[in-house]
């Protein structure tokens, strides 16, 4: 039976079964076909055919499930093989709606963002929706990297952008210049075969041509993908075949044969780039970086210009890889709006302006020093002053000496290298002079403390004015730092021992706290608003959530923001478990936040221990209060997790290979000297290991007591420890690239000697609770 629907005579219904006349434009979206909900569904299903179409939620996550390629209960599955036609409105007989009398809208304001729905994305070519908020610093118009490399070019193209030492010179690179190098090799890029959403690997240490390849693959479409000099030839491969990368460009022989030994099986790679030294023998499709430049001349400019044009902020331009402490490493998606909003935002909270200079030497593979020395720089027009490759070796000294920044970011690592180097350099000097040095320090620490505070006068006191110009002047120096108004720490944690330390030599540590995930900082300390062991403030623009919080105000530390990365690379399962159904991106990191909105960093999640009676502990604390009690410790981790009680693992601070980083049996001078004020003749690590020292022994422990009294149960408290034959590295496996202890690895290097703090029987301790090692 054929049933016609009956005409509509009103734009609303006077039945259940009624029609209306649709409100039809001229033109414009209100003038689209109108369609029923099945057609709407056939299509939505045939555009996101795999995606993740329903959910629930599971405690505080939302688990998805895809309702398009199979059936779930009480659905269906529709045919799409054959497209359907749309039906026809039913017709109208009423007259046209009058022409309007309001006023033409305004001209959209809206960013140049492309279509998305979404807060996350996984895929290489996906867009996600834009964290923007109604006003102040998060409602900024959205831009691409090259729209903030020209703004800068149109303040600054004369002023100094990237500068490189070349015997005893320094050779410098004006903005102007550095855009068109970037070009140079966006177009030998696309003469390579660069394919759009592919990545161009970088292995090597910081350079002026690691910029320019990594600011050449955005503009080409690519992804600028960072890779840690320490990987193995495996390590590479996974990062490089990974990202799909087309290019990889390496700095010398020893890591083009990283990339020789596993190109075969990196189907997507096209060619090799060397930016350093000649090549030791021809190879297809391996170039020297002069030979490279060369190749996009004939590129024509209209065909790199169209790509720019097509970029949008809200789509991946570079890729971050996590250290894969905890796994495989994670393939970080950040925006272009993600780099630009931040680096602008965080330069104007910090007062970082265009006289910046900074010296860039920490690995470009991790965020860190990409946001500090790229897209700060990049976003006030400062300069990036190139470090020796041996600079963690020794060299950075002279170079800070040279260039003297105006700020300078040092992971805690690189300050407690600073101090025990002070401290050797005053324990030399004469009586008096440690005397004066001695009173400047407690005068400066009062000072800043007072600062911190609020207390001090408006006036700076005469005392600490003397100690300034006799002292504190000639201690910044020494170390370069006497242009320096912000010493940034960061990326791991650091001792309040080493915050006082400086802090009582007028220098305060600015400390900041962010991760991969959200592009950087996403809290400040600034030089006048701080509180020591906090890492500052939310920066504006984001949000703070702390998620679960116990009784004391602890739990996992949330944030929000346009900083938020778009997506963990080919990972959805990963990605949800970072980014809740809110969008909140959850950091893994316990904390809590105080009166004022000092964020306090109090542990990690994975890190924190499970005793096997049920108690949480989180290890850090512990730790840092044993290294401030015994200052021969170089490295303290604590063991216990489903243990009847806590041990520890121990080493002793010793001097490194100058060529390779690994360590040697000698003790560090500062060690020497502790030494010798207990009474103990050592002079190298294994005169100390496995319980040989009495002297040394009877210290540790006396700390460990100290420490254990400091605990808030008998769960908390370290029972066993033992101090190990070799100090944690970076070559030896044991710390990752920013000097944050591997504890999985570490767990495995050493697990006979931990299982030796359990053994019921055959395991023989003194009364100090020593393990001794056979």
């Amino acid at each position: 039976m054929h049933c016609e629907a009956p005409h509509p005579e009103a734009l609303y219904p006077a039945t259940s079964n009624g029609t209306v006349n649709h409100r039809i434009l001229e033109s414009g979206p209100a003038a689209a076909p109108p369609v029923n909900t099945h057609d709407i569904l056939a299509q939505v299903m045939e555009r996101l055919r795999g995606q993740k179409a329903q959910s629930c939620k599971e405690g505080r996550r939302w688990k998805t499930f895809n309702q398009i390629d199979g059936e779930t209960p009480q659905t269906r599955t529709l045919s799409l093989a054959t497209p359907r036609t749309l039906p026809p409105a039913v017709p109208s007989t009423l007259p046209p709606a009058p022409p309007s009398t309001l006023p033409p809208a305004p001209p959209s304001t809206l960013p140049p963002a492309a279509p998305s729905s979404r807060l996350w994305t996984t895929e290489c070519d996906g867009t996600v929706e834009l964290r923007m908020s109604e006003s102040g610093t998060g409602a900024v118009a959205p831009i691409t990297v090259h729209e903030m490399f020209t703004r800068t070019v149109d303040k600054f193209g004369d002023e100094t952008a990237l500068a490189w030492k070349e015997g005893e010179e320094w050779r410098k690179l004006p903005y102007k210049e550095y855009y068109e190098q970037c070009r140079a090799a966006a177009k030998s890029f696309l003469k390579l075969g660069l394919e759009r959403y592919h990545g161009v690997g970088i292995l090597g240490f910081n350079s002026t041509e690691w910029f320019i390849a990594d600011f050449g693959a955005i503009f080409a479409g690519g992804f600028g993908v960072g890779i840690y000099t320490t990987n193995s030839p495996e390590a590479c491969h996974y990062v490089a075949d990974n990202c799909k990368a087309n290019i990889l460009v390496v700095e010398n022989h020893k890591q083009l044969q990283k990339i020789l030994e596993v190109q075969d099986q990196l189907p997507h790679l096209k060619a090799i780039v060397q930016y350093k030294d000649e090549l030791k023998e021809a190879r297809p499709n391996v170039y020297t970086w002069a030979e490279f430049m060369q190749l996009g001349k004939e590129v024509p400019d209209a065909q790199l210009d169209d790509i720019i044009a097509s970029q949008k902020p809200n789509q991946c331009c570079t890729l971050i890889y996590t250290s894969g402490t905890t796994g495989q490493p994670k393939g970080v998606m950040l925006s272009h709006d993600n780099l630009t909003w931040l680096g602008k935002t965080t330069a104007d909270y910090a007062e970082i302006t265009d006289s910046e200079v900074v010296v860039s030497y920490l690995p470009l593979s991790h965020i860190a020093a990409q946001m500090c020395d790229m897209w700060l720089m990049l976003a006030c027009g400062g300069s990036t002053y190139f470090a020796q490759p041996d600079a963690l070796k020794g060299s950075l000294g002279t170079t800070l000496k040279e260039v003297r920044p105006t700020s300078f970011v040092g992971v805690p690592r690189v300050w407690e290298k600073m101090q025990e180097g002070i401290k050797a350099a005053s324990a030399k000097g004469p009586t008096m002079r440690k005397k004066v040095g001695a009173w400047a320090r407690r005068v400066g620490l009062q000072t800043n403390l007072n600062k911190m505070h609020g207390t001090a006068p408006s006036e700076a006191p005469v005392n600490y004015r003397l100690a300034k110009k006799v002292v504190f002047q000639k201690v910044r120096k020494a170390l370069g730092l006497d242009r320096c108004t912000k010493c940034f720490t960061g990326a791991a944690p650091i001792t309040k021992e080493t915050l006082e330390f400086f802090l009582s030599l007028d220098i305060p540590l600015i400390e900041l706290y962010g991760m991969s995930e959200s592009s950087g900082p996403h809290t400040i300390s600034l030089e006048h608003i701080f509180r020591l062991t906090s890492c500052g403030k939310t920066i504006p623009g984001c949000k703070t959530k702390i998620f679960n919080p116990d009784n004391n105000g602890d739990g996992e530390i949330c944030m929000w923001g346009r900083h938020v990365f778009m997506g963990y690379l080919n990972m959805p399962d990963k990605t949800a478990d970072a980014l809740d159904a809110e969008g909140w991106l959850h950091s893994g990191d316990l904390g809590k936040q105080d009166a004022d909105d000092f964020l306090f960093i109090t542990g990690r999640i994975k890190e924190l221990i499970i005793t096997a009676g049920g108690e949480n502990i989180p290890p850090v604390p512990i730790e840092d209060a044993l290294k401030e009690a015994v200052p021969l410790i170089s490295n303290a981790m604590l063991i216990g997790d489903q243990r009847k009680f806590l041990s520890m693992l121990l080493t002793i601070k010793c001097q490194l290979h100058p060529d390779t980083g690994a360590p040697l049996d000698e003790l560090t001078e500062e060690a020497v000297k502790f030494c010798r004020r207990l009474g103990s003749s050592a002079t190298q690590v294994s005169d100390i290991a496995g319980g040989k020292d009495r002297a040394v022994n009877a210290a540790i422990q006396d700390g460990i007591n100290h420490t254990n009294e400091r605990a808030t149960s008998n769960a908390q408290r370290v029972q066993k420890w033992v101090v190990l034959e070799r100090d944690f590295t970076l070559p030896g496996g044991e710390l990752g690239p920013t000097m944050k202890l591997k504890r999985p690895v570490v767990l495995k290097m050493y697990k006979e000697q931990i299982e030796n703090f359990y053994k019921d029987i055959q395991t023989t301790t003194n009364p100090m609770n020593i393990v001794l090692q056979d």
